[in-house]
């Protein structure tokens, strides 16, 4: 049982607190007076003891504080520590909106990076903006945002079980591969229109008709499975089919990707083809030695450990990290790699549920707004400035609509599905979210998207993906019997 210490204990303990701290205050003081008469370093004239507060007195007390206050808050790490601030405030409020609105935190942790962007927050207020994100303090910011997308790519793949997707490719394949032959058909054609407009100056048209055609067709499997679980109907039927298709079309996808940057960053068609086949060789020993040897290296104990050790933590970071940095070297983004490097991870004991538990924590919370507070710094809405450009982006966000949606939905009913659940899968599968932002942000670094079309497909993401909600209740409704007459007999004898 804790007691108190008496007063005299205290006293004596008070006492010789002060003794220590005078007897060794009082010699540190000694020696740094007697320290300022030795000769500096290649001097052998005596140095005497120079006051240096003189000079200060002269500077008021507020100025002195307001200088140093202002010289600290332009410091990198200051202003980083900023960035993370208001980012992560912003983005959790815009979050809580969305949500009580219906809409998936991702959403409106999307919209939230727009808003912070020069969209809105630099119209509103331009010098705090130009404080918050001045251009030279963007690096960092960048290179955060790089990790949580990689973070983020990890966990999609942990999210996908291979096995399973075998099981079910049968019958996902054709309204998955449907579901992007489609709107990719579409996005090469609009392409063809958009090219000498929205271009940016030196890109090849294949590479920007292929890009125009990935923003088409990709679907935001995370926001999709959120999507499902929200509304319960993750175990029936239609949503089965849909994890199904979204997770075949999501693997296709990255793989067309992963085609169209080794093409737009290669020198020329030897060059592409020896880059891909460099992917081939990646892939075929992740997939086909590193996953079965993986259970092993780690043990069955560390894979049924409720909590995994720092050993086993370090072993999965450092399998990321590897995997990340071949597919950056190879030419493809470090991003292809840690989305590998989730589908080798071992599926026994639940192991890939904790590990996601562990990356979505930090990823969700601070590094992916980081992310979507980049994308809406190169988001600028005041790029459309005419009734053209708001007509284009009307046209983009309405093909880009029945290339994904149509081209499910009709595939869906043609392969025995009724209408009703054929549409709501097509709405399904037309949630873009996170997704196409990174898809188009690679098209932007690569140069071959302009600042304008990207704004455009950026809508294109929000306006799609905020949608779906609306669409899948629409769809799911029943249509009401109509009314049966009054001298129809309730029981007709059969016929």
């Amino acid at each position: 049982m804790y007691r108190a210490p008496d007063f005299f204990t205290v006293h004596r303990t008070a006492r010789l607190y002060l003794l220590i701290v005078s007897i060794a205050g009082f010699g540190i003081f000694l020696i740094l007076r007697a320290g300022t008469h030795l000769p500096s370093p290649g001097s052998s004239v005596a140095v005497p003891f120079i006051n240096h507060a003189t000079p200060q007195e002269a500077v008021p007390l507020g100025e002195a504080v307001r200088a140093t206050l202002q010289q600290n808050a332009v410091d990198p790490l200051s202003r980083l520590f900023l960035q993370l601030f208001v980012v992560i405030s912003v983005s959790f409020f815009i979050a809580w909106i969305f949500t009580r609105c219906g809409q998936p935190a991702v959403v409106g942790e999307m919209m939230a990076g727009v808003l912070l962007g020069p969209s809105l927050f630099g119209l509103l207020a331009p010098h705090a903006f130009r404080f918050v994100f001045a251009l030279s303090s963007l690096e960092p910011l960048r290179l955060f945002s790089q990790i949580g997308v990689c973070l983020f790519m990890f966990a999609v793949g942990m999210e996908m079980d291979l096995s399973e997707l075998r099981q079910k490719a049968h019958t996902a394949i054709v309204v998955s591969h449907a579901s992007i032959i489609t709107p990719c058909l579409f996005g090469v054609t609009l392409a063809l229109l958009l090219y000498d407009q929205l271009a940016q100056p030196g890109a090849s048209f294949i590479a920007f008709a292929l890009f125009m055609a990935i923003s088409m067709s990709i679907t935001a499997f995370p926001v999709l499975i959120r999507i499902l679980q929200d509304r319960g109907i993750f175990k029936s039927s239609l949503g089965r089919t849909a994890a199904a298709c979204a997770a075949v079309g999501d693997v296709t996808a990255w793989g067309l990707l992963a085609f169209v940057v080794a093409f737009a960053k290669a020198a020329n068609t030897a060059a592409a083809a020896c880059c891909l086949g460099l992917v081939l060789i990646f892939v075929v020993i992740m997939l086909f030695v590193i996953k079965p040897s993986l259970p092993v290296w780690l043990g069955k104990e560390a894979l049924e450990r409720l909590d995994p050790t720092k050993g086993v933590l370090a072993i999965v970071i450092g399998i990321v990290l590897a995997s990340s940095l071949c597919t950056q070297l190879i030419g493809i983004r470090a991003l292809f790699g840690a989305f590998v490097a989730g589908l080798i991870m071992p599926t026994a004991g639940g192991f890939r549920d904790k590990l996601n538990v562990r990356v979505e924590n930090i990823s969700s919370v601070l590094l992916l707004p980081v992310f979507f507070a980049f994308t809406g710094l190169r988001t600028e809405i005041g790029l459309l400035h005419d009734l053209n450009d708001w007509l284009i982006c009307l046209l983009i966000i309405a093909v880009a609509t029945a290339g994904k949606l149509g081209g499910s939905a009709i595939t869906a009913r043609l392969t025995g599905m009724d209408w009703r659940e054929s549409l709501q899968l097509g709405a399904l599968m037309n949630t873009r979210g996170l997704m196409e932002l990174i898809a188009l942000n690679i098209g932007y670094e690569l140069g071959i998207l302009s600042q304008r079309v990207f704004s455009m497909l950026v809508i294109m993401a929000l306006v799609t993906t905020i949608m779906t909600g609306p669409l899948l209740s629409l769809f799911g409704r029943k249509q009401p019997r109509l009314p049966r007459p009054l001298n129809q007999d309730p029981f007709p004898s059969p016929r």
